[in-house]
């Protein structure tokens, strides 16, 4: 012994001088340099940790490259700072319990397993455990001033909370470890100072969680405050606010899709609600009608006593008021009272009634049962459908469960794979003949594929043989797994495989289960232990119903991808232990199912099940013991149909034929008596109550029975003030106001009648109330009245009543009526009283309220969850009963966080001190204002959903308001005053409300969200209140009645909100944008009329201009809204017909310039393109209206339209064929302008016998043919100039053309101006341009030709013309110098004649009054200006061809087209007033024939 010691003491002693002489220290004067304070010995020669007491005042020790096993010796070092021991062997951390002032210890590359004995290093700041073999952070929780930790290169799987007390730490490294979740990650969020974080260091291997999409976002979003991530150093600005901006937008989009499955959960609700109603009827009218006889043959029965009393050969003698031929009530009553034998049969027939009503009344409970089962199964889809979208949102998208449908080929191989593992053998005995696949869920988790995977290619790599390579896929299986129900906690199991996988082997044990994962290749097997849990269960609740099937009748499996690998059978009595079958990754049993049927028996009534291990193969029960080869695939919502079709308690339909329950029914309704028809009563008059009631006067009636009579009032009931007891079932009562101060009233039956409210009632000493069979729904409203009115009341049945909050509704009746002993005929516990009382309590906001529901965070909480901020920082805790401890002066201004959900609070107040709230929540209580919030001038959300709210005034002062939640209220506007004052709210929640317009939130520009659905908006002209929110991206209009009544309401909306992502809970396709614009782009509907000029009174518009809007479709129906439209101006947009605007009744002027007009009404085509198929569905667009072309013969005159226009401007609308305008069907038509077309044929003109003015200026017109102008015998001005016309033919119906303008044609020879002779009303006249202009003879000619003609080519024909015309006709010579002069340059003097001008003087808007003489006189001042004036006016008109300017001017067109209508006089040129002649021509300054700016004249 001693020889080893002192072989150790020579061993260290060798040691400590390979210290010194490493670090330059003499080993011999060593108790002298006690002042060393850094050592460090790297590779070898320091096998132990011995000789460290030689050196107290050490600092810094490095030890690198040695064989130590642990840490010792430091006990004499209590000032050392910095350790390294790295590369050394190391199995654990100890030794430093004396090292109080180390701040610095590397430790990597070792094998150390766990975080351990460093609770005493409390000054530690560094910490570097990388490339060891920790599997668990945790021992780190006293050292809070850790700055920076590496953990690098070991087997952490999670973080947890393990660093939440290390609130110093800056500097994190995680690299290389198995950490697979975003939810690990999100934990980190808790470090307030963390700058740098790795995950995937380039030294390092990767963490399966950075592979994963979205994880840079990720982390930026719930660490805004790294400065280094990864590689990635000095993360931007943009970087941090893009992963802001990615996340809101995710959790918008997932509170949308939330949302959407609640209210798909409501309309199950309602569906099952209407669905249990329809199921009711059938038994509730044979309830009602055995109850009608039951209660008749009882009151019958109460009858005998009272007649008895007196002789037998003695009847009461009264006549009473009976309808017409019915029985005397004393006849059918004398018979009973005396025949023992018929009352005993009245006896046997109640019972028998009796009896009958017990069937029915437990079919009553079955279908209560059933809508119970039914909605349940709802609502837990519902719940795992939003816990399901959350773990999609949590993970960022990399776990995604994809719900499938019958067209998804993966869902049909789902479908064929239960059904192919499904054996009616092994369920025939639960009298199971098939199951019915409700859902299929596919599994996308990218952790876990990559987990799977990797495993499987290192397992497969590490196996030699070829061959194992190509079968591997044989030894993959697709295997069942159901939760363990014995754990209670199903749901939260499935999720967690879902997120995590399957537990590992080592989590199962700690959880004492068995240390494999079971899986199975059989439903049966897989079903078995949850049937048999769920049956062991219903046997200790229900005896009766044990072996029902609706106990198990819903499942769910999870069908997983497994990969068995070797596999061997289990060995009996062998424990699930992996250690016992060292070789195999998994092991198997084979599993005999009892009541095996035979082939023959096999079912043939499912065609797609299969039937089981005769067809399939052998039943199986696997137990895998890697977790990582399971792959949850898929989940699967089935349920079992039994042999007999006996899921559903409506089998016995309304509508089917009588079961044998109602045969029965109708054999004891025909037993004997059959009681006589009873006379009904059509008043009650004091002999009607006497006779009824059996009495001789009214103070002696105290029972009076009234059933079955129809009676509505009861006004004379008062008056009998002895009465006690009281019947008035199957009646006609909505209401019991009439049954009041009657003080001795103690039982009243109510049934069957149809109640609606108990308001009125007054019956203090009331004990007995039957309610059953009405309508009451307004339990807190009735339960009050009742309270205040009948305080005696100890029995009460308010059953088979449509109450609102049926669940409720007890708690309600009990909270308020505290004498109650019996309600709905169950007695009532004090327990159950108690507890009533307690919930009916409301609450007041107090100090002890606000201190149990208030939190003082400062941040919100960087989690990416759907619950209110208030929520997530202060759940729901109960109140305390009173104060606990001392409070500081401003406790109140401290809380930034108030949640009070379902206290029952009623008012708001005591939050006047509240000064720096943030986020608050009052949701389920029963407040009716919002008030008392105006000094929290910092709140940013505010939650008031399920309360009685009707008006938001009192938000006006809360301007950082940034969401809104008011749901289920009872709103029926939105508050323009408060809403306009809340400049940043980005949402808005109001659904279930009764909002009827959104027009007080147009100014709301900041909202992003806006849901609004279940109110009662109903026109479509809300959405162009909505268009004003040009930041709206979701948008939840579901439930409203205008979304069922609008005909393509998603692309209405789509196309009028573009900025819209998602409406109604759907994401908005690029089809549906499309669609939208070609269906309604360029659409003119009222709405848009509204839009444009600021108001909806569509009534008082009489002129409507929207020039250059990109119309291109009329839709202003109802046309009678528009009544007084007179004048309409649509140019320069994209027309094609007249589409709505033939319904407008009062229209005069139409202005259609400028469009691709192409028919009144829209053409037939053969095939329509698809925006015409959108359009042909709007009716008053004008399609589907147009008559048939004419084909095989000629048809009749199409029906007249728009009887009231009389202008109309068609100019520059492409149009060549003017008979498919159908322009004859316009008949009042007076004014047609068609200039700038390109018409070659003056047709279609038939029906326009009232037209005055026609221009077809500027168009490819060569000819006039015979049928040109039939109909216009009373047209007096017609524009054909800048053609191609070289004739001018069939103008003789123009008998009373005054104008004609044929300039800048193709005629060319004179003769063809002697046809103008058969225009005999012909004054003004113009072929400017024409190569006949030219022609010397010409102008004379027409002058001479035409003697009406009063202007030709814009010049005046004056008399001194005429003569000249007339002298030449007579003698040329004495006119013309020789044959190419048009005129003398020198005056001509005639005896008796005054002097002529030389030529035709231009008239330029001239007056001229005073007849000849005036004019004479102002002869000199006109000489100096002839010589220009008939080459002015032809430039001048070349210049307006060029210029697309129309031939007449604004005061012309003002006189034309208004004042002139029916008239025969000219309405320009020379008009004759007395002496004085006024020649007024128009202006060419504008192509509108509209007055003053393009508009339409005043109609």
């Amino acid at each position: 012994m001693m020889q080893s010691v002192k072989h150790k003491h020579r061993g260290d002693e060798e040691v400590v001088k390979e210290l010194c002489l490493a670090n330059g220290v003499s080993f011999e004067n060593i108790e002298q340099v006690s002042k060393v304070s850094s050592l460090e010995i790297f590779f070898s020669g320091f096998p132990r940790m011995v000789g460290l007491s030689f050196f107290p005042r050490l600092c810094q020790f490095t030890i690198l490259g040695q064989n130590i096993k642990h840490i010792e010796g430091l006990e004499c070092c209590p000032l050392l700072r910095e350790l390294w021991v790295v590369q050394c062997h190391l199995t654990g951390i100890s030794g430093l319990q004396n090292c109080l002032q180390l701040e610095k210890l590397y430790l990597y590359d070792n094998q150390i397993c766990e975080i351990a004995n460093l609770e005493s290093q409390i000054n530690l700041e560094v910490l570097w455990l990388n490339n060891n073999c920790i599997t668990q952070i945790k021992g780190l929780n006293t050292l809070q001033n850790l700055k920076e930790l590496n953990l690098a290169d070991n087997n952490i799987e999670k973080i947890g909370h393990s660093l939440d007390p290390n609130v110093s730490l800056q500097n994190l490294n995680l690299s290389g470890n198995k950490i697979s979740s975003f939810k690990e990650l999100t934990l980190l969020a808790r470090l307030p100072r963390l700058r740098e974080l790795a995950l995937k260091d380039p030294t390092s291997t990767s963490n399966p969680v950075c592979l994963l999409c979205n994880y840079a976002t990720h982390v930026l979003y719930h660490i805004p405050g790294l400065q280094r991530l990864d590689t990635y150093d000095g993360l931007s600005k943009q970087a941090k606010e893009a992963a802001e901006s990615t996340v809101m937008k995710k959790t918008m989009y997932y509170n949308m899709r939330v949302r959407t499955a609640q209210r798909n959960l409501a309309e199950v609700r309602l569906s099952l609600m209407e669905r249990k109603k329809t199921m009711l009827q059938l038994p509730g009218e044979c309830i009602r009608t055995l109850n009608h006889t039951l209660k008749s043959l009882e009151g019958e029965l109460s009858k005998v006593p009272a007649s008895c009393k007196k002789s037998a050969c003695t009847l009461e003698d009264g006549s009473t008021h009976l309808v017409d031929g019915s029985i005397d009530r004393s006849d059918q009553t004398t018979d009973i009272s005396r025949d023992p034998a018929v009352e005993h049969k009245i006896h046997s027939k109640i019972d028998a009634l009796r009896e009958r009503l017990v069937p029915w009344m437990r079919r009553l409970n079955e279908i209560e049962a059933w809508y119970e089962r039914s909605l349940t199964q709802a609502t837990n889809m519902m719940e795992y459908t939003v816990q399901f979208l959350l773990m999609e949102l949590e993970s960022v998208g990399n776990i995604r469960l994809e719900e499938g449908c019958c067209t998804d080929p993966w869902f049909t191989s789902c479908c064929d794979l239960l059904h192919s593992r499904f054996s009616h053998s092994d369920f025939k005995v639960r009298n199971i003949a098939g199951i019915k696949i409700n859902k299929v869920i596919r599994i996308h988790n990218n952790a876990l594929r990559q987990r799977f995977e990797d495993k499987l290619h290192t397992l497969l790599a590490s196996e030699e043989s070829i061959s194992s390579h190509r079968n591997y896929r044989r030894r993959l299986e697709y295997l069942f797994y159901i939760a363990d129900p014995e754990k209670n906690s199903e749901r939260e199991e499935i999720l967690c495989i879902l997120e995590e996988g399957f537990k590992t082997t080592e989590q199962n044990k700690a959880l004492e289960t068995e240390g494999a994962i079971p899986l199975s290749n059989s439903l049966s097997v897989a079903e078995q232990p949850r049937i048999e849990h769920a049956l062991r269960q219903a046997s200790q609740e229900d005896s009766k119903h044990s072996t029902d099937t609706n106990h198990f009748r819903h499942g769910q499996i999870i069908v997983s991808k497994v990969f068995v690998g070797h596999s061997v059978p289990i060995r009996e009595g062998d424990p699930l232990d992996r250690s016992r079958y060292p070789n195999a990754f998994s092991v198997y049993r084979n599993v005999d199912t009892k009541h095996r049927t035979a082939p023959s028996e096999e079912r043939t009534n499912s065609t797609k099940t299969h039937t089981g291990p005769e067809c399939s193969p052998r039943q199986r029960q696997w137990f895998v013991f890697d977790h990582e080869l399971v792959l949850p695939a898929y989940i699967i919502y089935f349920e079992y149909i039994t042999t007999g079709d006996q899921e559903q308690p409506h089998s016995k339909g309304i509508d089917e034929t009588p079961s044998n329950d109602i045969i029965l029914d109708s054999e004891v309704l025909n037993m004997e008596p059959m009681l006589k028809p009873q006379p009904r009563l059509l008043s009650l008059d004091d002999k009607i109550l006497l006779n009824v009631a059996r009495a001789n006067v009214l103070s002696q009636i105290t029972v009076l029975n009234l059933h079955g009579n129809s009676l509505r009032k009861l006004k004379e009931i008062s008056r009998l003030t002895a009465l006690r007891h009281l019947t008035i079932s199957f009646n006609e009562f909505t209401h019991l106001d009439d049954i009041s101060h009657m003080p001795n009233l103690k039982f009243l039956d109510a049934s069957h009648n149809r109640l609606v409210t108990l308001e009125g009632l007054r019956l203090g000493q009331l004990q007995e109330l039957d309610l059953r069979w009405n309508e009451l729904t307004k339990v807190g409203e009735d339960t009050a009245v009742l309270k205040t009115h009948t305080p005696a009341l100890l029995k009460l049945d308010t059953r088979f009543n449509p109450w609102i909050g049926s669940k409720t509704v007890r708690m309600t009746i009990l909270g308020r009526l505290t004498t109650l002993t019996h309600l709905d005929d169950m007695m009532v516990a004090e327990e159950e009283a108690a507890y009533a009382v307690l919930m009916a309590a409301g609450s007041k906001i107090n100090q002890a309220f606000l201190l149990a529901h208030s939190s003082t965070n400062r941040d919100r909480p960087r989690s990416l969850s759907l619950l209110s901020t208030a929520q997530l920082l202060c759940p729901l805790s109960p109140a305390p009963q009173g104060l606990t401890r001392e409070l500081e002066l401003d406790w109140s201004a401290k809380i930034t966080v108030l949640n009070l959900d379902s206290q029952k609070i009623s008012k708001l107040i005591n939050l006047n001190k509240l000064v720096n709230l943030r986020w608050a929540s009052f949701n389920d209580n029963d407040i009716s204002k919002v008030e008392g919030l105006d000094s929290c001038l910092k709140l940013e959300e505010l939650s008031l959903n399920n309360n009685n709210i009707s008006t938001l005034n009192g938000l006006s002062k809360l301007h950082l308001l940034n969401k809104l939640s008011v749901d289920g209220n009872q709103l029926s506007s939105l508050d323009a005053s408060a809403l306009d004052r809340l400049p940043n709210l980005s949402f808005m929640s109001v659904e279930n409300n009764c909002i009827s317009s959104v027009h007080g939130i147009k100014r709301v520009h900041s909202l992003l969200e806006l849901y609004i659905g279940n109110n009662q908006i109903s026109t479509s002209r809300d959405i162009y209140y909505l268009k004003e929110l040009t930041n709206l991206i979701i948008l939840d209009l579901y439930g409203n009645p205008f979304v069922e009544k609008l005909e393509n309401y998603r692309i209405y909306v789509v196309f009028h909100l573009p900025s819209l992502k998602a409406l109604d809970g759907v994401a908005v396709e690029v089809t549906e944008c499309e669609s939208a614009k070609d269906m309604f782009g360029g659409r003119l509907t009222p709405d848009m009329v509204a839009e444009k000029l600021g108001h909806s009174n569509y009534s008082d518009i009489t002129y409507l201009s929207l020039q250059s809007s990109s119309i291109r479709m009329v839709d202003l129906s109802p046309a009678d809204l528009f009544c007084s439209l007179c004048s309409v101006n649509l140019d320069h947009n994209n027309l094609t017909s007249f589409s709505g605007l033939i319904y407008l009744p009062n229209i005069k002027a139409l202005c259609l310039n400028y469009n691709h007009i192409e028919s009144i009404l829209p053409r037939r085509k053969a095939a329509l393109t698809n925006r015409q198929m959108l359009l042909s569905k709007v009716h008053s667009s004008g399609y589907g209206q147009q008559s048939p072309s004419k084909g095989k013969g000629e048809t009749g005159p199409l029906e007249p339209l728009m009887g009231s226009l009389e202008v109309l401007h068609l100019s520059h609308n492409g149009i060549s064929n003017m008979a498919n305008l159908q322009l004859s069907r316009l008949t009042n038509l007076k004014a047609l302008f068609l200039q700038g077309n390109e018409i070659s044929q003056v047709e279609g003109l038939e029906g326009l016998h009232q037209l005055r003015e026609l221009v077809l200026d500027r168009n490819r017109i060569k000819a006039l043919a015979d049928n040109s102008f039939t109909a216009q015998n009373v047209l007096l001005e017609l524009h054909l100039a800048e053609n191609r016309i070289r004739e001018l033919n069939h103008l003789d119906p123009l008998i009373e053309l005054r104008k004609l303008f044929l300039g800048m044609n193709k005629l060319q020879d004179i003769t063809e101006l002697d046809k103008l002779e058969v225009l005999p009303s012909l004054t003004e006249l113009s072929l400017i341009g024409n190569p006949v202009a030219k022609n010397s003879l010409y102008r004379a000619a027409m002058v001479l030709r035409l003697s009406q003609l009063l202007v030709l080519d814009e010049v005046m024909v004056t008399l001194e013309e005429r003569t000249r015309a007339e002298l030449f006709s007579a003698d040329p010579s004495t006119c013309f110098q020789c044959p190419g002069a048009s005129l003398p340059t020198t005056v001509i003097n005639l005896p008796g004649v005054l002097s002529l001008m030389p030529r035709s003087i231009p008239l330029r808007g001239m007056t001229i009054s005073g007849g000849l003489q005036n004019f004479m006189h102002g002869q000199d001042n006109l000489l100096s200006n002839v010589d220009e004036a008939q080459p002015h006016s032809i430039n001048k008109y070349k210049k307006h061809r060029h210029g697309n300017a129309v031939r007449n001017g604004q005061a012309d067109n003002t006189f034309r087209h208004v004042q002139r209508t029916g008239s025969n006089l000219p309405t320009t040129g020379l008009l004759l007033d007395g002496n004085r002649v006024v020649i007024t021509y128009p202006s060419q300054e504008q192509d509108s024939r509209f007055p003053i700016g393009g508009k339409p004249p005043p109609m």
